[in-house]
């Protein structure tokens, strides 16, 4: 058996008048994120961590932000096709282990349900995905509440 570990990296301006979808939930806060697909940064990170561990590049090569089959899409559908992708190469994925980092709202009541939206998407049980998130204690862009960051690693193997 191979095994491989990946690592990803999202970042989402923060707007008013954009929904806020994080683990494909849509939070109710004063603002959302700002991106050309659903703006999901925690599926996003995912995505690019698992691409990432498959060395099959990552998430802009596969799903380009001027590519107008993207625009205002559901993240979840992003993770399903990579999912496809890495099967695609014979891996399947052991386990996620993901962190949010922003101000508000607060994200701890919504961590089964997004739990359960990945789950769904890529077919494996909630007990192999974890989700954390932490403030940013006020400072910098994710204390002003001008962005919000995801960070995920994952195991595949083959």
């Amino acid at each position: 058996m191979k095994i491989k570990v990946g690592f990803g990296f999202d970042v989402h301006q923060l707007k008013g008048g954009h929904p806020f979808v994080v683990g494909g939930v849509n939070l109710e806060h004063h603002q959302g994120a700002f991106g050309h697909s659903d703006a999901d940064v925690l599926l996003h990170a995912i995505c690019d961590a698992l691409l990432g561990a498959a060395n099959l590049r990552d998430i802009g090569f596969h799903f380009k932000n001027t590519d107008p089959r993207w625009k205002g899409i559901s993240s979840v559908i992003l993770l399903q096709e990579t999912v496809k992708l890495l099967t695609e190469k014979g891996w399947s994925i052991g386990n996620i282990d993901a962190m949010l980092c922003l101000e508000a709202p607060k994200i701890n009541p919504h961590i089964p349900q997004m739990q359960q939206n990945i789950a769904d998407a890529i077919g494996m049980s909630t007990e192999d995905i974890s989700i954390k998130a932490t403030t940013n204690e006020t400072m910098g862009f994710i204390g002003r509440e001008e962005g919000v960051v995801a960070y995920a690693v994952c195991l595949i193997e083959k």
